[in-house]
């Protein structure tokens, strides 16, 4: 097997962090992205039927997304820059239904996140520039998306660098990044809601 695979991270059923193994010496590097076979073999089933692709600037939060009639398992990596990406329970009966974990993505650590469906999604660019590579087992269908507040203090997931006071709302306004880089959301990304009124 050609990639290491810590499975149930922060103890969450079905979200894994995947580490390929890269090969490199005084010319480069080489690594498989993605093996169907090395996945089956780690007993994670699944048949990918889109990649995705998007770069964004620093200090933009994407999320938290989901689908709501077409759940979506998802694949995810970084190919340039750094994120701080986080996937949250919302699977209706869970055990850990509302809890959140998060990874740092970098094109250095080549990590990718499996997020399965039943997660809401989203992340958080270090860098500069940030490429966001990712895989999907069902094709995107408008109009169903789906949102939770980024900064629901419910799910209370602790963004790297973020400073700020929540206010009652998913509104980016008074929030920064350490060095003082303006926190920047969608405008539909700040009219979410917590995940206990969705």
């Amino acid at each position: 097997m050609q990639i290491k695979i810590e499975k149930n991270v922060g103890g969450i059923e079905g979200l894994c962090v995947i580490e390929p193994a890269v090969h490199g010496d005084e010319r480069g590097y080489f690594m498989e992205t993605y093996s169907q076979r090395d996945m089956e073999e780690a007993g994670l089933n699944y048949t990918f039927v889109q990649d995705n692709q998007s770069m964004s600037t620093k200090g933009v939060l994407r999320g938290l997304h989901f689908q709501i009639n077409y759940p979506q398992t998802k694949l995810v990596r970084v190919i340039k820059g750094s994120v701080f990406d986080v996937a949250v329970d919302i699977r209706k009966g869970s055990e850990t239904y509302g809890k959140w974990y998060g990874v740092e993505l970098t094109e250095e650590n080549k990590k990718q996140f499996l997020i399965p469906k039943g997660f809401a999604h989203g992340f958080l660019v270090l860098s500069d520039t940030a490429e966001f590579c990712y895989k999907c087992d069902d094709f995107y269908h408008p109009n169903d998306e789906g949102g939770i507040a980024w900064n629901d203090p419910t799910i209370g997931i602790v963004w790297p660098k973020v400073k700020g006071e929540y206010k009652d709302s998913a509104s980016a306004e008074g929030y920064a990044l350490e060095d003082g880089t303006v926190l920047r959301l969608s405008e539909k990304d700040q009219m979410w809601s917590g995940v206990n009124n969705r």
